[in-house]
């Protein structure tokens, strides 16, 4: 039997999958990263069981994928942004985290309350 906590885990994997691969090559400019911040958080939030959604593009990363660049904007990816969710499910508060580490966009638990 599938206990409560592995269900709440199960549910922020599926927030994380959509928040992703929903949004991942949108084109984003230093001028478009508040509003997609928001647009990006406002979606997964619709979500049942996700009670908060924090989403920040990282200024300083996008700008300097800008500064050689001919295009004033680019692609989202993993590597611009920060992502951290809570998850609740049946009295368990999953709380999750993505962020670059060693290269890659990394999603993991934070804790499981």
């Amino acid at each position: 039997m599938v206990t409560d906590p592995q269900t709440a885990c199960f549910e922020a994997g599926i927030k994380f999958g959509t928040l992703y691969h929903q949004f991942a090559g949108t084109p984003v400019s230093p001028a478009s990263a508040r509003s997609l911040e928001r647009a990006m958080a406002e979606a997964i939030e619709n979500q049942p069981f996700c009670e908060s959604v924090s989403v920040e593009i990282l200024d300083d990363e996008l700008e300097a994928e800008l500064a050689d660049s001919t295009a004033e904007y680019t692609e989202l990816t993993g590597r611009f942004m920060e992502v951290e969710m809570r998850i609740e499910y049946e009295g368990v508060t999953v709380r999750t985290r993505m962020e670059m580490e060693d290269g890659y966009p990394l999603m993991k638990l934070v804790s499981v309350e």
